[in-house]
């Protein structure tokens, strides 16, 4: 029987867009995303969906991807769909827009799962590229109640089992949890494999599922937010250099070392 996988994907501002181009409203306490370059998936979301695809080509899967946010480019949420993915369904609305607090989002993503039924594995990128929090996989997998296996750089399924090849300092282990599982894997699983023209055909012609607030079973309390951005910003760098001279190096160096230790770096 074909494994239920679920892969969550987040689109971001793409991360190697020209620091000239990056903007942060003030006000708003959020970056603004520049009008002439489009959004991406997740880089490690991408690998998730690699890691999902890989085990729809050994035994057979259904492979549904889940987002949430509040404005989808659409042509680049059906990357996964052209890639070989199954469904699409976005979480999209207003309400949505409090991406920075990670319990937040575990709520919608998990509300998004139960609505489904359920999945026999969850595969997740071991994190976002604009916040770098890497807790919401670790929030899903809590909150449904399920072992959650970090870092794989190999994933599949045997015997009603997950089985990862999970990184480590010296090398890699290889950990296994019974289904329902989740796990998160980095970019060392390898290269996710390019959309063909087939997949992007198909991948034309499939409408997403699109849910707002009122398609989810979740209440107001839910959605309060736990955390507070009290502010964003780009950091201001100063740089004050100043010269010791001296007679010759013997005194240079000795008027240095008497500074640094004035300075108490030494």
């Amino acid at each position: 029987m074909p494994v239920n996988i679920c892969v969550l994907a987040k689109q971001v501002v793409d991360p190697e867009m020209p620091a000239a181009a990056f903007r942060i409203d003030p006000d708003a306490r959020q970056v603004v995303p520049p009008a002439n370059i489009p959004p991406v998936v997740n880089g490690f979301d991408e690998n998730a969906v690699e890691a999902a695809l890989q085990i729809k080509d050994g035994q057979g899967a259904n492979i549904t991807v889940i987002s949430s946010g509040t404005s989808f480019a659409l042509d680049v949420m059906k990357k996964p769909l052209s890639m070989g993915a199954d469904e699409l369904v976005l979480l999209q609305d207003d309400a949505f827009a409090n991406s920075v607090d990670s319990f937040f989002t575990v709520q919608l993503l998990t509300a998004a799962i139960k609505k489904l039924g359920g999945f026999d594995l969850i595969i997740c990128g071991r994190q976002a590229s604009d916040w770098d929090n890497a807790q919401v996989p670790l929030g899903v997998a809590e909150t449904l109640g399920m072992a959650c296996i970090t870092l794989g750089k190999k994933v599949d399924v045997q015997d009603s089992k997950v089985v990862v090849e999970r990184l480590a300092p010296d090398g890699f282990e290889v950990v296994e949890a019974d289904l329902p599982a989740l796990v998160t894997v980095s970019n060392e699983l390898g290269q996710p494999r390019y959309p063909t023209l087939r997949g992007i055909m198909a991948a034309t012609r499939k409408r997403p599922t699109l849910w707002t607030t009122g398609d989810l079973d979740i209440d107001d309390a839910q959605l309060e937010p736990r955390l507070t951005l009290h502010d964003l910003f780009v950091p201001e760098r100063d740089q004050d250099c100043e010269i010791i001279e001296g007679d010759d190096d013997v005194d240079a160096a000795r008027k240095l070392a008497l500074r640094l230790r004035e300075d108490r770096l030494i």
